[in-house]
């Protein structure tokens, strides 16, 4: 199966290169399409200055292109997005199917001094449930946000629903790169399955922080391998993904199995 990675900076109101890229990955025969954080809305501490109504019509349009894009194509999207809701706004990964649209709303939030999402958002704060999941053809895929690859609850949730790939929409910065990388490549490999991270490029600048964002986009094997990533520039990313591949890593490291055989799930 064919999935890709469009690594872009924030596209604000604008949808031209949305709609370009979309066209180039369907005719490239890909079947899954992701989105890194805050392309299709600002950055979180633009989002500050920014009223909810902003905030909310800029949701919509770029609402309306993907959904027309996923049915018009036939492709699944998955992006994030900020959802306002009676006057509150809430950070959510949407999945636009060519036939329907789901929403998972992130469960755990950055909640630093100097990048405080879950001061901003209105997600609640609430015991951990499964991440978002769904099933193309014989590939099943889990829908985490970036900050979330850091928790084990939600990996225990993978191992239990057999996932094959984890697409995990990010936006990274600070020169971060290897942490991202080693921590992906571990998490790929304890749980046997592919990491398709989409991150951002960009900058934002405020009074005491220069916020490069420095894309580095990858895919990581069942194995624990980095198969492909890109640089810190604007592109798309195709992969292929193997359902065969994820068994084949079950079946030699089998940590799986020893999970299985001590009831620990």
């Amino acid at each position: 199966m064919k999935t890709a990675v469009l690594q872009l900076n924030s596209q604000g109101l604008s949808s031209t290169k949305l709609y370009n890229y979309i066209r180039i990955a369907h005719k490239k025969g890909v079947s899954v399409l992701v989105l890194g954080e805050y392309i299709l809305n600002p950055f979180f501490k633009e989002l500050q200055n920014l009223s909810l109504d902003m905030i909310k019509e800029s949701t919509k349009l770029q609402t309306k292109v993907l959904k027309e894009s996923a049915r018009d194509y036939n492709m699944t999207i998955v992006a994030p997005m900020i959802i306002v809701k009676q006057k509150k706004p809430y950070k959510a990964i949407v999945k636009f199917s060519p036939k329907s649209i789901s929403y998972y709303y992130q469960q755990l939030l950055i909640n630093y001094p100097h990048w405080n999402e879950e001061k901003f958002f209105s997600n609640p704060i609430s015991k951990i449930k499964s991440p978002m999941t769904f099933k193309i053809n014989n590939v099943k895929f889990a829908v985490m946000a970036g900050f979330e690859l850091h928790f084990d609850t939600l990996w225990n949730y993978i191992d239990t629903k057999n996932i094959d790939v984890v697409l995990l929409p990010s936006i990274s910065t600070f020169g971060s790169f290897s942490r991202w990388e080693a921590i992906s490549k571990t998490r790929a490999f304890t749980h046997n399955c592919y990491i398709l991270r989409a991150n951002r490029i960009g900058e934002y600048k405020d009074k005491k922080f220069s916020w490069e964002f420095y894309g580095d986009s990858f895919l990581i094997s069942p194995h624990g391998e980095l198969l492909n990533h890109l640089g810190n520039e604007e592109e798309l990313m195709i992969c292929d993904i193997e359902h065969k591949e994820v068994l084949k890593a079950k079946k030699t490291w089998k940590f799986f199995e020893a999970i299985q055989k001590r009831n620990l799930l």
